[in-house]
């Protein structure tokens, strides 16, 4: 936010470059460079699959512009579609295809993803809303919502020391059922701030959002990934940050398109007039988070916290 005041918005992009560099650095000293079984790069399985993902996320996207194209919104997705079911085809059969199919056959990790790529929607609409609805809705400054959001982080920090605690105590069905719920009633919630709200009590929200949020993500990753084998750890982890990605696109998606369905498109308008298409939208995306936590619900109740039965490793690792 303050970027945007003292320079342009491209700084928000661009201030990424300098804290990359750092992390690449970083990471190329402190983290074990870990390799798992060598295999030929399957070229044909990599252009099927990363053409259907970008045409995919592309048509996605233009969904929630108003003035994107016919073929950007139809054609794409379909087109997108059409080479991921291609790839599954080929991968089927394949020796050594990108991502195998048989991935999804691995205990907890075809529902995890599921759950992952639902649950996602709301949390990942909230970084787009917010600060909007902050700035057009409530009047504040780009500066200001931006330090409005500081609590989102605190909380997600101090989700770190009780997560494990909560699983260990209540198991990951019941801890992720009760989390989702929570993380979609508070993301509805948030419909409720108006003008009127004291500041104290917006970071108070922000703080618990970020608190569920935090406890969400650590839950459904360590329950996605604790049940591959050494074999299967590196595909399936390149999997699953593609769905993470493809959810958060489509979170954003589902949050614009919102907004323009219930006639947020004139953004110039008095603010007070604006409230109702923000109120609808947290409503609608917080019932998908809540909606998604019956699919935790078939997570077996054996599942212990960091249990890796088939030898893979942990999170904790």
């Amino acid at each position: 936010g303050w970027l945007v005041e003292v320079a342009s918005w491209h700084w928000v992009f661009l201030i990424n470059l300098p804290v990359g560099v750092l992390g690449i650095v970083v990471a190329s000293r402190v983290m074990p460079n870990l390799r798992g079984p060598r295999s030929p790069f399957d070229l044909p399985g990599f252009v099927l699959f990363s053409g259907g993902i970008v045409l995919l996320s592309w048509g996605l996207r233009a969904m929630g512009e108003p003035d994107a194209s016919a073929m950007a919104r139809l054609v794409c997705p379909a087109a997108g579609t059409l080479c991921l079911l291609a790839y599954w085809v080929y991968a089927s059969r394949a020796a050594h295809p990108l991502f195998r199919p048989a991935l999804l056959k691995v205990p907890t990790f075809g529902l995890a993803l599921v759950g992952n790529l639902f649950s996602r929607l709301g949390s990942s609409a909230m970084p787009f809303l917010t600060p909007l609805y902050l700035q057009v809705g409530l009047g504040y400054s780009p500066s200001a919502a931006g330090m409005t959001m500081i609590p989102a982080a605190l909380g997600a920090m101090a989700s770190k020391a009780i997560v494990e605690k909560l699983v260990r105590r209540f198991g990951y069905r019941n801890m992720l059922v009760v989390n989702t719920t929570l993380l979609g009633l508070t993301i509805s919630s948030f419909a409720l701030v108006a003008s009127h709200v004291s500041s104290v009590w917006v970071w108070v929200y922000l703080g618990c959002f970020g608190l569920f949020n935090s406890q969400q993500f650590m839950a459904m990753n360590t329950l996605t990934l604790s049940t591959l084998g050494k074999a299967e750890a590196s595909s399936g982890n390149s999997f699953f940050m593609v769905v993470v990605q493809l959810s958060n696109g489509l979170g954003v998606t589902l949050a614009g398109g919102l907004l323009g369905y219930f006639g947020a498109s004139a953004l110039g308008s008095d603010p007070s007039d604006l409230s109702g298409v923000f109120l609808a939208t947290y409503l609608l995306v917080g019932l998908s988070t809540v909606i998604a936590a019956t699919i935790f619900l078939r997570v077996p109740k054996r599942m212990g916290f960091l249990e890796a039965p088939r030898g893979g490793p942990s999170a904790e690792s």
